[in-house]
């Protein structure tokens, strides 16, 4: 199945404050907000529907887990989307530029083998885990 054919997915996610997330999703990220409530707001992520709901008393402190991979501690759970190598690395980047704290700054993972790519993670104000990847080859997405 070919990343054009594709049906957008949909993830719904706490936040322990929705004007941090506005500013964060919709000013940092760049995100184009789509409907929202009291309590809910709606972003397009690249083409798919994440929706941050409001859950005082949040903290992404409760998920606290890691996994190593490639030399690094992956934060568990999280969430992203893997971008085309050019637009990863442009928004990688304008990210820098912003003084984004990153859990693990960006760089090329599984160099030089099947599956490398760039990836970078980064946590949102609520402390939910975000990543975002690229492919050198985007074919090799699910080889092994």
């Amino acid at each position: 199945m070919n990343q054009s054919s594709l049906a957008p997915f949909h993830l719904a996610f706490p936040v322990h404050d929705l004007a941090a997330a506005r500013e964060f999703y919709g000013g940092l990220l760049g995100l184009p907000e789509g409907r929202s409530s009291d309590t809910w707001v709606d972003y397009d992520l690249f083409g798919h529907q994440i929706v941050a709901h409001l859950k005082p008393g949040w903290s992404g402190a409760e998920r606290n887990h890691h996994n190593p991979v490639d030399g690094h501690d992956v934060p568990v759970p999280h969430f992203g989307v893997v971008l085309e190598w050019n637009a990863f690395h442009e928004f990688a980047d304008r990210l820098a530029a912003a003084d984004v704290a990153f859990v693990i700054a960006p760089y090329v993972r599984f160099e030089g083998q099947v599956g490398e790519q760039s990836t970078m993670f980064f946590l949102d104000p609520s402390g939910n885990a975000l990543e975002f990847k690229a492919f050198r080859n985007p074919e090799q997405l699910f080889m092994t």
